[in-house]
């Protein structure tokens, strides 16, 4: 298996997780509606930890394009960059068109169309782009930084590695996530996004492709912090 083979599905399975419980959780008539945040942070923490469990020994397991340049950053070495991009981005993509698969009668039968956007990407609970946009710098900055101390040299849980970082994406859900819905990822919000707009969904609204960048930028700039701040104290 390549590196774009494992962060394509890598990425897909963590959507396809965390999207899907978003989906259980908000569509009607679903068997999970209205179950609540916590349920919703658990699915996710659970969809990180299968993603990367099944990525990492190949590629690192980034499934995350604000890591992956990150960590270019660090190393200043960016000859995989652009396949890791194209792998998580498409991964995204075919994660969120499972998701739609498998709830598409719920979709129908939920009139809410903010709700339908809501089971593909993120939106912010009071929108002000810059308050926005600095709390997904937060988000992503606690995950890099938290990422580059978990990810120490000689130090393993065997079948477990990729227990901590699921740990973590919690934390992050519980703590930080009631601004933005902490994407955090910027092929987790815009792959979903651009599928949203791309398939054929009794009711949906726009995209809302004016905050879409949000979700975009402020990950790779608190990755990006992150991953300053920890070369400096190194």
């Amino acid at each position: 298996m390549t590196p774009f083979i494992a962060e394509l599905i890598g990425t897909c399975l963590l959507i396809l997780l965390g999207n899907g419980v978003v989906a259980n959780v908000l569509l009607h008539q679903t068997k999970g509606n209205n179950s609540g945040w916590i349920v919703i942070t658990f699915g996710w923490a659970i969809g990180v930890f299968v993603g990367v469990y099944a990525s990492a020994s190949v590629s690192g397991a980034h499934l995350n394009p604000a890591i992956t340049i990150a960590l270019a950053v660090q190393s200043n070495d960016w000859s995989q960059v652009p396949v890791y991009l194209a792998a998580q981005m498409l991964g995204a993509m075919l994660g969120s068109f499972l998701v739609w698969l498998q709830y598409r009668q719920h979709y129908d039968e939920t009139t809410d169309a903010n709700l339908q956007l809501a089971t593909f990407c993120t939106a912010p609970a009071i929108r002000n782009n810059f308050y926005n946009l600095v709390s997904e710098i937060i988000g992503t900055f606690a995950l890099m930084l938290g990422v580059l101390f978990i990810a120490k040299p000689n130090e393993t849980l065997g079948a477990l590695d990729a227990l901590p970082v699921a740990l973590l994406i919690l934390g992050i859900g519980l703590s930080l996530g009631g601004t933005t819905g902490y994407a955090i990822n910027p092929a987790r919000d815009l792959g979903p996004r651009i599928m949203h707009a791309l398939l054929p969904i009794k009711g949906k609204r726009d995209s809302d492709w004016a905050y879409s960048w949000i979700p975009v930028v402020g990950p790779i700039v608190g990755a990006v912090l992150a991953v300053l701040l920890f070369k400096s104290i190194q």
